[in-house]
């Protein structure tokens, strides 16, 4: 599966606008205590077991910060880290290290966090395909869509334009019964994905007769889900069942055994922890 990095220009506007944010070229402390000569080699550690994503995003921030930076990547994206291990280094001119640290952290820490996520849930789910949502951090959605591609799994929709994805507030709306919300939606589609949100098994099976792409069971849990999945595969044995609703790593295991094709996690996104990282100084002669 290709990754589809971001691209340079993604990268650099990114951590242009974090560098900026931080004042990154204003940084009072080193400017009064740190001299303009010193040098010095950093090291970028890992303090805990995961999957990298980032890398880019790190050593741009150094090069930004000052071009006199070098950079020596030792672990790359989509690979593992063990706690304790060096991913980086980074050597040069000390107040643009400084400088950069903080966003080079950020950027790592937060989409290495995400792949390792993704990595734990893919391998809980147990062959049961594991998608993001669009329950990202604003302006980083492309970036963290990415690292849950580094980790193992696969993206739902970018954003509103790609897909047609009835929810509860559609049908709220829509001023017409859920079958016929449904028929609507699909004939408007223009030929683009139309996913739809079922929260019965009746409302599953209007969704399928009327030729949805998928169907979302929303927050069907343990036996109601197995029922539902059984009695949906015998009347559409070809329909791609899709599971949501706060599944966890423990209950993800449930889902392969239910039968559905794949789930949506918004925790892989919205609240994942960041993978603990540190950065590690030692200076070095002018």
């Amino acid at each position: 599966m290709s990754l589809d990095k971001p691209t340079p220009a993604q990268i650099s506007g990114l951590v242009s606008l974090a560098l900026a944010e931080d004042f990154a070229h204003q940084d009072s402390t080193s400017l009064a205590v740190v001299p303009e000569t010193a040098q010095c080699q950093a090291q970028m550690v890992a303090r805990a077991d995961g999957v990298v994503a980032g890398v880019d995003f790190a050593v741009e921030a150094f090069k930004q910060c000052d071009s006199k930076v070098t950079v020596q990547v030792l672990i790359h994206d989509g690979e593992r880290v063990g706690a304790d291990e060096v991913i980086m280094f980074a050597c040069g001119p000390a107040r643009g290290i400084l400088g950069a640290e903080r966003v080079a952290l950020n950027f790592l820490q937060q989409l290495s966090g995400v792949a390792t996520a993704t990595s734990l849930a893919v391998a809980a789910a147990n062959g049961v395909t594991v998608l993001d949502t669009r329950k990202t951090v604003p302006g980083l959605r492309d970036v963290q869509k990415y690292a849950v591609r580094v980790g193992g799994g696969q993206n739902q929709r970018r954003n509103l334009s790609d897909e047609l994805l009835l929810k509860e507030n559609h049908f709220a709306l829509s001023g017409l019964d859920y079958a016929a919300t449904v028929k609507k939606a699909v004939a408007e589609a223009q030929g683009k994905v139309v996913g739809i949100e079922a929260e019965t098994i009746d409302q599953a099976r209007a969704a399928l007769a009327n030729r949805a792409s998928y169907v979302l069971l929303d927050n069907f849990q343990g036996v109601h889900l197995v029922a539902a999945v059984a009695a949906l595969r015998k009347e559409f044995p070809k329909a791609i069942l899709e599971a949501s609703g706060g599944y966890t790593l423990e209950t993800l295991p449930a889902l392969s055994e239910a039968g559905v094709d794949r789930v949506s996690m918004g925790a892989l996104t919205h609240s994942v922890p960041a993978l603990d990282m540190s950065l590690l100084l030692n200076t070095t002669d002018d």
